[in-house]
């Protein structure tokens, strides 16, 4: 019984968080922001502990999905997204990752997606370009597109990825970096560092923007 009420309700609550914080924070964009008009389709990135505030990247509309970890945890991620209006994929390098991959280029390819991931999820190391972001990226034939947001005042939690908790009340960016595009042929390990550096890039920008 209380496992079925936590179910329901923890992705309630996490809903009424991001709304909270999505509405007072004054928010900025730099960089190329997602257009739900343009008809490139991309693979956004950003990383586990920056998840919270990314429904926002859309605006509210929103063609694509997200890859979200088949482990309970992300169970509650998954339902708060469906609340939020977006589509998820179910899992990860350590289960369901081959059924995951099939079903996301099935949504590329026959649906015209967009496709969204954490490279450092589900359970990192924290900060580092996982190789099946980038293996994705090539077989989708998308470039991937670096996402970070940051806020003058957050909070980090005592999590194995420092979850980054904004503030209300504060401002806030959105840092949309240049899109890594990557191909079938090339060096796996060297596509894996050009999109490590367009991470970190994007995330210094973004934790440097109120300096």
């Amino acid at each position: 019984m209380k496992d079925r009420l936590l179910i329901w309700l923890l992705p309630r609550l996490i809903k009424l968080i991001y709304l909270f914080l999505v509405n007072t924070i004054g928010w900025q964009v730099a960089g190329k922001p997602y257009d739900p008009d343009d008809p490139q389709r991309n693979l956004y990135a950003f990383w586990h502990a920056r998840m919270l505030m990314i429904p926002r990247l859309s605006r509210g509309v929103w063609h694509g999905y997200m890859l979200i970890s088949s482990h309970r945890d992300g169970g509650f991620i998954a339902d708060t997204m469906h609340l939020l209006g977006i589509e998820t994929v179910r899992g990860s390098s350590t289960r369901g990752g081959a059924r995951a991959m099939l079903q996301m280029l099935r949504a590329v390819k026959g649906e015209n997606r967009h496709l969204a991931i954490t490279p450092d999820g589900p359970k990192g190391p924290r900060e580092k370009v996982q190789k099946g972001t980038v293996q994705l990226a090539m077989k989708a034939e998308l470039p991937i597109v670096p996402v970070c947001y940051a806020t003058r005042r957050h909070w980090r939690i005592n999590s194995w990825d420092h979850f980054y908790l904004p503030q209300p009340f504060t401002r806030g960016v959105f840092v949309f970096g240049e899109p890594v595009i990557v191909s079938a042929d090339e060096d796996l390990d060297g596509a894996i560092a050009r999109t490590q550096h367009a991470m970190d890039d994007a995330q210094q920008r973004a934790d440097s923007y109120f300096e």
